[in-house]
């Protein structure tokens, strides 16, 4: 089943029709703890009409886990959901690859519509049909491709995220321009995307979801030109992972400047066993992530440098893009701490990625911008150099 995806420009008229399109006999809703409070009150009249019962789960990564998954599940049994029910995902990436799954998988599948509210989401995780946990300490271990039927994207809910997480989901879009055209790589590194006008990033989103919506058209199972969307994530993984596993966590240094409007964050409670279906109330506006945490999309740009050099090492990609990326990135993006003897942690964790055959780490690659090579390889000294350069070379 294709999925259509819709730039929205009023959210509750787009939700009405696409929920008067799709099947369903009863309609649910996913979100976490802080888009409960921050996002539903913007669709929560419509849903109201349509009877939705709600759930809610824990949100961060953390929580993107199979007891979350189970909780989601059991919501969905209590609440009578049949296999002709509908679940709309809203909420950032977290909530639609779980929510996606979780809607996949109940009484062997479901509809759901995702309603992506961070700009990470809306470029790349709530697009293109992929879905999952984490399971075993390794990102989106399990999952499965399964289209929404609509995903609705509206930046309305820009305004409601935080500096840190803005920069998360751009790093996303800078990497669909290194594998599009150099016109909209310019654009993005030239681009104020700490202090953005949010009119001027609707329009640059769009054309950065039509990038991957191109490639998924023809390639919706990653057996081919879809790797070229893994650029940056094969060391983006292992560093994200690796922060993971550490008490303080990863970033240092990041610069951090408020938006005119700020993220709620919900009141700290009780979670049932498994971390989902809370209630919360809103406390003081926050405007940073909490200190220590490594999102994703910093993980990615960090990856972008690093393969990007491997990149200039093996396939010719242009040094003085290779540094001018590297530029923007570490301007906007701060640095990421780890040390010489960390490489063995992360060079393990790189051949646990889901994209090698064989043991063999693989990489999506650049001659040039838009010049994709996929299926490459490295050797472990050549991402020890590129591990380098993220520390200290650019």
């Amino acid at each position: 089943m294709q999925q259509r995806v819709i730039i929205s420009q009023d959210i509750e008229h787009d939700l009405a029709q696409a929920i008067a399109e799709t099947e369903h006999d009863h309609v649910f809703v996913l979100t976490d703890d802080i888009t409960q409070e921050c996002c539903l009150p913007k669709v929560a009249a419509l849903l109201t009409k349509h009877n939705a019962t709600t759930i809610t789960i824990r949100h961060d990564d953390t929580n993107k886990t199979l007891a979350t998954l189970a909780d989601v599940w059991t919501a969905l049994q209590r609440g009578g959901a049949t296999r002709h029910s509908l679940l709309v995902n809203l909420g950032g990436g977290m909530v639609t690859d779980l929510g996606g799954f979780a809607a996949a998988t109940f009484k062997r599948g479901i509809n759901f519509i995702n309603i992506p509210t961070t700009l990470l989401a809306m470029v790349d995780a709530a697009v293109g049909g992929k879905t999952g946990i984490n399971f075993g300490g390794l990102k989106n271990e399990v999952g499965a491709f399964a289209n929404a039927r609509y995903v609705i994207v509206n930046t309305c809910f820009l305004d409601t995220l935080d500096t840190a997480n803005l920069c998360s989901g751009y790093a996303e879009m800078l990497k669909h321009s290194l594998i599009s055209n150099a016109q909209m790589w310019a654009e993005h590194v030239n681009f104020d995307i700490l202090q953005p006008d949010l009119a001027e990033l609707q329009r640059m989103v769009a054309a950065s979801i039509a990038v991957k919506e191109h490639i998924v058209a023809d390639d919706p199972h990653e057996h081919g030109i879809r790797k070229a969307l893994n650029f940056g994530h094969t060391i983006g993984h292992a560093l994200e992972e690796f922060s993971m596993q550490q008490p303080g966590g990863a970033v240092v240094s990041a610069r951090l400047l408020p938006l005119a409007k700020a993220r709620t964050a919900p009141t700290k409670q009780e979670a049932p066993k498994g971390g989902a279906v809370v209630s919360t109330a809103p406390t003081k506006p926050t405007n940073q992530t909490p200190p220590g945490t490594l999102l994703h999309g910093y993980a990615v740009a960090f990856g972008l440098i690093g393969e990007l050099y491997i990149s200039a090492r093996k396939a010719g990609f242009p040094t003085a893009r290779l540094h001018q990326t590297a530029r923007f990135i570490r301007e906007n993006y701060g640095a990421v701490a780890f040390t010489c003897a960390d490489y063995p942690t992360l060079l393990n964790l790189m051949r646990h990625d889901k994209k090698n055959t064989s043991g063999t780490i693989n990489f999506t690659l650049l001659h040039d911008i838009g010049d994709i090579r996929i299926n490459q390889t490295a050797t472990d000294e050549e991402i020890r150099e590129a591990l380098d350069f993220i520390r200290e070379g650019y």
